[in-house]
């Protein structure tokens, strides 16, 4: 590990053109671009659209801070969003391989066509296939309970901007769902066509773009998309497209955007903490799993709709969704101008360290990446907690902060630097973690003497 250098890890992977990458975000590709013979000849076309998520937030956020009429993204929200998309990827490095290998050697051994890997009508057929099973998955994810316990994290948001897009789960893969595909289409038109259904919802998100006219009857559109994501009683349950809206105007589950959106889930969670966001629901079908007496209600818990309950329709009665006015109160706690400068910019370094993980996951061992991935949860567990303003929210910070500073130290002296990072960079953090562990002490330390003094008063 010491004679791998970051700059040699993340050299020669040339990205995509400028207009290349940009048309991608919107599945403005030809057959003949994007068809390839073998899986391991796809491009990571997610990998490399990152520079332009992160380009078409900022435009968004000073677009949206510009008009009048518009809300710009919120600092907790959108770090909110963006750490529980980053702790899904986590889950993506141990898991994207084994889908792989499973839908190649379905495909390999008990496919029913033989389709060309270099006809238009393969990658069509992968483009409507594709599109079919993701409009099948995402209505199974919002009408059985198991499954809406890992989509509902998406759904947390009570705004809807690009980061929105993504807040994803950690237990939620499509792939596994897709995997039945593999007896008609091919892998690589399969790993091409999941990736720009993907791609295309990101910009989705969004309240800037209005109708887009005649295209909205084909298309899935933001207007459409924000209806998915209300909680107004007819937003329910509707708009389960990825790239098109066909398949929900067939099978009756489309709405058109009538009336204002007022986004996140019927009953909001009122926190930042992307853990708690993945989890909460898990958590409460335990519960109503055994407090639901007898044995066919409990497997209705699981496997019905989560409005379900005895003596209801499958899927729950409208009536019961909360009636809802707009503008709904958000939940939004307000921490002074220098902790937000503080959250900021530990999120960044965040940040870093996550480019960091996927930069040399194939390199280091596999305890190495989940040391790396645990210390990642542990900075967003205290990036929300400080957000949220828990009482224990500056002790899990020290502590993290010092465990960092120790850590680093320590793998300093005694062998090779724990990460790979420029040299510089790591001494700027490092100086960082040491003045943010000063900082939390003398917090602490303050409470303290101020809880003494009521005490003695």
């Amino acid at each position: 590990m010491a004679e791998i250098q970051f700059e040699e890890v993340i050299s020669g992977k040339p990205g995509p053109s400028f207009l290349t990458g940009f048309r991608r975000l919107f599945y403005l590709v030809t057959p003949n671009e994007t068809t390839f013979q073998t899986q391991e000849e796809v491009p990571e076309y997610i990998e490399q659209a990152t520079p332009f998520f992160v380009m078409m937030i900022l435009v968004e956020y000073v677009v949206a801070t510009l008009k009048k009429d518009s809300s710009p993204a919120r600092l907790n929200d959108s770090i909110t969003s963006i750490s529980a998309g980053m702790i899904q990827l986590f889950t993506v490095i141990f898991l994207k391989s084994v889908y792989a290998f499973l839908y190649m050697w379905i495909h390999e051994n008990l496919r029913l066509l033989d389709l060309p890997w270099d006809s238009p009508v393969t990658w069509w057929t992968a483009f409507i296939t594709v599109e079919f099973f993701y409009y099948c998955f995402h209505r199974m994810s919002h009408e059985v309970n198991l499954l809406w316990a890992a989509h509902q994290g998406h759904h947390s948001s009570e705004d809807f901007n690009l980061t929105t897009a993504l807040r994803q789960s950690a237990f939620q893969h499509a792939t596994i769902f897709m995997v039945p595909m593999a007896l008609v289409v091919p892998p690589a038109a399969y790993f091409v066509h999941f990736q720009f259904n993907i791609l295309y919802q990101f910009w989705l998100h969004t309240e800037l773009v209005a109708s887009l006219g005649f295209l909205e009857y084909v298309l899935n559109t933001p207007s459409h998309h924000r209806v998915h994501h209300g909680r107004n009683p007819y937003c329910i349950d509707k708009n389960y497209g990825g790239t098109l809206i066909i398949f929900d105007r067939l099978f009756g589950t489309f709405a058109k955007e009538d009336e204002k959106v007022v986004y996140g889930l019927t009953h909001p969670l009122n926190t930042w903490d992307p853990i708690w966001l993945q989890v909460c629901h898990l958590t409460h079908i335990w519960k109503t799993f055994w407090a639901t007496p007898g044995l066919t209600n409990k497997l209705a818990v699981l496997f019905k709709g989560p409005g379900w309950t005895p003596g209801k329709p499958r899927l729950g009665c409208i009536e019961d969704i909360p009636k809802v006015t707009y503008p709904e109160p958000k939940y939004d706690t307000q921490i002074p101008v220098v902790w937000s400068v503080y959250v900021a910019g530990h999120f960044a370094m965040a940040v870093i360290f996550y480019q960091e993980l996927f930069a040399v996951a194939e390199y280091v061992t596999t305890l190495a990446c989940l040391g790396r991935i645990a210390f990642l949860i542990w900075t967003l567990s205290s990036i929300a907690a400080i957000m949220d303003k828990k009482p224990s929210a500056a002790a899990l910070d020290l502590s993290r902060c010092l465990a960092y500073v120790t850590f680093d130290v320590i793998t300093r002296l005694w062998g090779p630097p724990a990460v790979l990072l420029p040299h510089l960079l790591m001494n700027v953090m490092l100086g960082l973690y040491l003045a943010s562990a000063v900082i939390q002490g003398v917090n602490i330390l303050a409470s303290v003497l101020k809880d003494k003094a009521v005490k003695l008063e």
